[in-house]
């Protein structure tokens, strides 16, 4: 990967597509490795298939570097590539853009959300919640360009369902609120679907906290997820 960095030319569309997913998945913090793969991704951006163009777009978000210029650049030949997509790809563009907060409607629009409607059946636990938080992103925009409430619920569901875990960071924040006679509440879930860490009142006021330990970062960088969820 070291040799890479300088000679990024000689990659085409597939290999970029999966260093970056490689990196991305071991949690590796380069930023000049992605900043490189950004650079040559966008000067071939019409070579990517609809995985490579999800797996690049997932890695680049997963990792806390949701480039916009790569984002916009890859809109148009990702809206073009769509009806060869699988449901992890939807899923996996869908995700990637809400990090990234980069609207394009030649991306997302009625038949984007009509390719998802069709292959909603296919759709694993994990694609189902990236759907949700494409949802709530497209809310957030006031869009009309949203899930059919039928399948929007079952996002929302297993969105719901998703497993909690408490960090060492979490119980010591917790213990000094108690300390402090503060009657808390930890993993409080919202209307979103998304659980605040630990809520209290204060003065009147509901105070919600999130506390984002190590495993919300790589390196210095918010994962994807952390992204979302402060948003």
């Amino acid at each position: 990967a070291e040799k890479s960095d300088t000679k990024w030319e000689e990659f085409d569309a597939q290999p970029l597509a999966n260093m970056a997913w490689a990196f991305a998945t071991a949690e590796e913090d380069k930023p000049s490795l992605y900043e490189g793969i950004a650079d040559s991704a966008i000067t071939i951006k019409n070579n990517f298939t609809s995985q490579g163009v999800s797996n690049l777009l997932w890695a680049f978000s997963a990792a806390g570097y949701p480039e916009q210029r790569l984002f916009q650049s890859l809109a148009i030949p990702a809206s073009s590539i769509l009806n060869e997509a699988s449901h992890q790809s939807l899923a996996n563009i869908a995700w990637a853009y809400s990090v990234a907060n980069v609207e394009d409607s030649s991306l997302f629009n009625e038949q984007f959300v009509s390719f998802c409607v069709q292959k909603e059946h296919d759709f694993d636990y994990q694609g189902l919640r990236q759907l949700h938080q494409w949802n709530l992103w497209r809310k957030e925009l006031k869009s009309d360009i949203v899930l059919p409430i039928d399948l929007g619920s079952r996002c929302f569901n297993e969105f719901s369902k998703q497993s909690l875990i408490t960090s060492d960071l979490q119980k010591q924040v917790v213990s000094v609120l108690h300390s402090v006679r503060f009657n808390v509440d930890e993993e409080v879930q919202t209307n979103s679907g998304y659980f605040l860490d630990a809520t209290f009142i204060n003065n009147g006021k509901v105070i919600g906290l999130e506390i984002d330990g190590p495993s919300h970062f790589i390196g210095k960088k918010k994962k994807g997820n952390a992204i979302l969820k402060k948003r």
